[in-house]
């Protein structure tokens, strides 16, 4: 017979969707959550057979959905997405807003800290991909060879010897780029070939 999952608990507290989910290496009893709410909800997971988690703080500042999240590979940091065209640098131990991220021209769909958590990378409607450093300065725009359509996801590579971007889009394609930021290397289409 094979095993089964078993519901263990269930975490309340967002008031609309929820859209994302980020974890951390460096606190696995830590989870974070965005919503159609606009906030983000950092969870302590407790394993109690009681409460399984209990949320610890609720990070609010976007004015629009948070459409995606993730946490630095230190847990130090989280990183937000949202539909009021910008992202959000939060510190976690404070859950203060550290940096505002401004440039796009429509909802950023998808957000991805480098495997050094020195850059930042960024997809959105309005199909550009954007480079950033800590700091908030936009580095770079993709728009050479971009997507067609909205950029739906976008993920730094964990090699930081052998960058890559990836990033998937509402074009049916997953653009595959080295860092820095030359030529696409590849195109791949994402239905299997006939």
């Amino acid at each position: 017979m094979a095993e089964q999952l078993v519901l263990r608990g269930t975490l309340e507290g967002h008031n609309g969707w929820v859209t994302s989910l980020a974890t951390s290496l460096e606190n696995p009893n830590m989870l974070l959550s965005g919503s159609r709410d606009k906030t983000l909800i950092i969870w302590n997971l407790t394993r109690d057979e009681q409460a399984y988690g209990y949320p610890k703080r609720s990070l609010e500042g976007h004015s629009h959905i948070v459409s995606d999240c993730v946490i630095s590979s230190d847990g130090a940091y989280a990183l937000s997405a949202s539909w009021d065209k910008s992202l959000r640098l939060w510190e976690l131990s404070t859950g203060n807003t550290t940096r505002t991220f401004v440039g796009h021209t429509n909802d950023v769909l998808s957000v991805s800290f480098s495997a050094d958590n020195r850059q930042i990378v960024s997809g959105s409607r309005d199909r550009t991909i954007k480079l950033w450093n800590t700091l908030g300065d936009c580095k770079f725009t993709i728009t050479d060879k971009g997507h067609t359509e909205w950029v739906s996801q976008v993920r730094f590579s964990p090699n930081p010897q052998n960058p890559v971007i990836v990033s998937a889009g509402w074009d049916k394609l997953v653009k595959v780029r080295y860092h820095p930021l030359r030529d696409t290397r590849y195109t791949y289409p994402t239905r299997p070939p006939k």
